[in-house]
C-alpha cells in the first residue's frame, strides 16, 4: 500500500433520498487519528458511513481510502478495513470458535492466535453461541474479531449505545492502545459525547444532511465559548457574533464561535468552556437563534 496522509478523504458527498439529502459532505480522518463523528438521528452519519463502505451507491463525490478510490480498490482496502455496529453481524447460532473458522477464509492477515487472545482478555467464551452473549459481550466479540485481521482502520456506527459505563470504558481503552500505532485511525460515529470528549482528537459534525463543522476537536473547543449575560446585557449582543442563545428566567447563555473576539468586544461578560454535547445543542438550533431550555 503506497504512502498515505488522510485514512479517509471524503469529497463533495452527495446522496438524495425521498425526503432527505446528504448535501456536499467534505471532510478527511488523518492517518493515525480518531475522529468523532456526531449529529442527530437522521442527521446523515449512516448514510456516510454506509456510502464509505459502499453499501449504497452515492449519487456524486469521491472517496478515498488509504489514498486508494473507494471503488476501484474496493477489495484492497476491505483487507484493511473493519465495520462495527450497533448490532452483531453474525449468526446467532454461531460460536466464537466456529467464527475464527470463517475469519480465517476471509482474510489474508487474519490470526487465530490474536482473535483468542482477545476472547480471554474480554472473558468471552469460545464455545458459547451468540445468541445466549449479552448486548457487552456482543460488542467485544466484533472488536476481538475487528482487532485480529491487522485492520489499518476501524469505522463505527453507534457502536458503544447502549453499553454500561464499565464496558464502555474498557472498549475507549482499547481503542486509545489500539492507536498505538500510529498507522491506525478510527471515524466513531456516537450520540454519546462524553466519550468523544475523552479520546477523539478531531470532530465532524453533520445536521439535516449538511457539514457544520470538521476539523480538530481542542481547536474547536478553544474557539467557541458560551458567554452568559443578564437580558439587559444581551440585548445589546450582536446577532453575528452568535451561534444561538439559551434563554432562561435570569438572562442569556450565548455560544459564541470567536471566543477572543467576543472577549475584546464584549468586555465584563463571563465567557466559559464548553463540550461536544453542548456544542451540538446550540448549533442545532441556530436556524431559530433564540431557544429555551
Amino acid at each position: 500500500m503506497k504512502p498515505y496522509e488522510n485514512a479517509i478523504e471524503i469529497d463533495h458527498l452527495c446522496k438524495s433520498y425521498d425526503g432527505f439529502t446528504l448535501d456536499n459532505i467534505s471532510f478527511c480522518v488523518p492517518k493515525g487519528s480518531i475522529m468523532g463523528f456526531i449529529g442527530q438521528n437522521g442527521a446523515g452519519k449512516s448514510t456516510t458511513i454506509h456510502t464509505i463502505l459502499n453499501i449504497i451507491k452515492a449519487d456524486n463525490g469521491k472517496i478515498n481510502i488509504f489514498g486508494l478510490d473507494h471503488l476501484e480498490h474496493e477489495y484492497e482496502i476491505k483487507e484493511h478495513i473493519a465495520a462495527i455496529f450497533d448490532a452483531l453481524p453474525f449468526h446467532d447460532q454461531l460460536t466464537a470458535k466456529q467464527l475464527n473458522i470463517i475469519m480465517r477464509g476471509i482474510y489474508r492477515e487474519w490470526s487465530s492466535e490474536t482473535f483468542f487472545n482477545y476472547l480471554e482478555r474480554m472473558q468471552l467464551p469460545a464455545r458459547k453461541k451468540f445468541g445466549q452473549f449479552s448486548k457487552g459481550m456482543k460488542m467485544k466479540l466484533q472488536i476481538a474479531a475487528a482487532l485480529s485481521h491487522n485492520a489499518k482502520l476501524l469505522i463505527m456506527d453507534e457502536a458503544t449505545t447502549g453499553l454500561d459505563p464499565v464496558v464502555r470504558n474498557e472498549i475507549l481503552d482499547m481503542f486509545q492502545e489500539y492507536l498505538g500505532d500510529e498507522n491506525n485511525s478510527i471515524l466513531m460515529s456516537s450520540h454519546i459525547t462524553s466519550d468523544l470528549d475523552r479520546i477523539a482528537d478531531s470532530v465532524t459534525f453533520i445536521h439535516k444532511g449538511k457539514l457544520l463543522l470538521s476539523g480538530y476537536k481542542d481547536d474547536i473547543l478553544e474557539t467557541h465559548a458560551i458567554m452568559k449575560c443578564t437580558k439587559k446585557e444581551y440585548a445589546d449582543i450582536d446577532p453575528a457574533d452568535m451561534i444561538s442563545a439559551r434563554i432562561n428566567d435570569f438572562g442569556a447563555e450565548v455560544l459564541v464561535a470567536d471566543r477572543k473576539a467576543c472577549e475584546l468586544k464584549y468586555k465584563g461578560l463571563l465567557l466559559e468552556s464548553t463540550v461536544l454535547e453542548e456544542l451540538m445543542r446550540y448549533y442545532v438550533n441556530a436556524e431559530k437563534k433564540e431557544w429555551t431550555i
